[in-house]
């Protein structure tokens, strides 16, 4: 879409989005984010002509419906503009980064492998619907996909067909959280679905843009795929589960926690291999990544004698 800007910062905000998009970043979301900016803009500070440290600490304030998360990106993109500003001799206010500080640690569900065999196999029996021609095949590949590549979910959802390789099982996973671009390489197996998976979606829907359409061809919803899991989990007939209920994001956290678990096991330098499954999975920054650590042994009893604190320089403090 393209966001028509009207503060005083109009130049400098079209700019900045001018110049990612010439880089061959989408800059959808930070694109919607610097347009509520701009008319926040407007409203408040009409007569301001300088991005001061009074808009700034204005635009970060927290709203009481607003989660620290998406209040975080929220400021990115403004934090994003100061620089640009600065950067072509502009003096701009920049949004502390420590602004807010990340909440205590959700401890995620790690699925066992008895817990995926009978989720998977529950998504295989899933009944072709003349209503939804596709949605049978959708809906095994896709949770296939975020847990063997550690997807966040709305990563999944979101993905077209332009930005999935199925020559050389690249996925190109553009502006996701952070607004950061990476690429996924899939697994052979994980390939050869998507291969037979994408045949059969060309044939029923070849105009939509989506790699995994909804019914009528546009993007499925995040409400969907929540309902969709809790079904297909309901209907595997476990009844109790260790630690919190499991949700669809707990795939990726299982994802990164088995990757751990592989390399610990056989013997590798996790301080060689972790920055690579950082990059992989598009974190900020490495102790996120680290922050998994403290999972293995947990969830993992056999590893519960493992010397955890020759890593204790990876791995972030968690708040109490």
């Amino acid at each position: 879409m393209k966001y028509i800007f009207s503060s005083h910062f109009k130049e400098h905000i079209r700019g900045l989005v001018d110049q990612k998009h010439l880089l061959g970043y989408p800059y959808e979301e930070s694109e919607r984010i610097l347009y509520n900016f701009d008319q926040f803009c407007i409203k408040n500070f009409d007569t301001e002509v300088n991005l001061t440290k009074e808009i700034g600490l204005a635009w970060a304030q927290i709203n009481h419906s607003e989660k620290n998360n998406s209040f975080r990106n929220r400021l990115m993109p403004i934090r994003e503009l100061a620089r640009y500003m600065n950067r072509i001799g502009i003096e701009a206010y920049i949004i502390p980064v420590d602004l807010v500080k990340k909440g205590q640690r959700y401890i995620p569900h790690i699925y066992t492998k008895e817990e995926l065999s009978s989720f998977f196999n529950v998504l295989d029996q899933i009944p072709y619907k003349r209503k939804f021609p596709l949605r049978h095949l959708v809906i095994p590949v896709i949770f296939r996909v975020i847990y063997c590549c550690g997807l966040r979910p709305s990563e999944a959802r979101k993905l077209k067909v332009c930005n999935v390789n199925l020559k050389n099982g690249r996925l190109n996973i553009l502006e996701s959280k952070g607004h950061k671009d990476r690429v996924v390489i899939l697994a052979d197996d994980v390939l050869d679905l998507c291969k037979k998976y994408y045949k059969v979606k060309q044939l029923i829907f070849p105009q939509s843009e989506y790699f995994f359409p909804s019914s009528d061809g546009s993007m499925y919803t995040k409400g969907w795929m929540e309902k969709t899991f809790r079904i297909c989990w309901v209907n595997t007939g476990i009844q109790r589960s260790r630690g919190n209920p499991p949700r669809v994001y707990d795939f990726r956290h299982t994802f990164a926690t088995n990757r751990l678990y592989k390399w610990l096991n056989e013997g590798k330098d996790l301080t060689a291999c972790l920055p690579y499954l950082s990059a992989y999975m598009g974190h900020a920054q490495l102790s996120d990544t680290a922050y998994y650590i403290h999972l293995v042994p947990e969830f993992f009893p056999q590893m519960a004698q493992m010397d955890i604190n020759k890593f204790e320089c990876l791995i972030p403090e968690v708040e109490q």
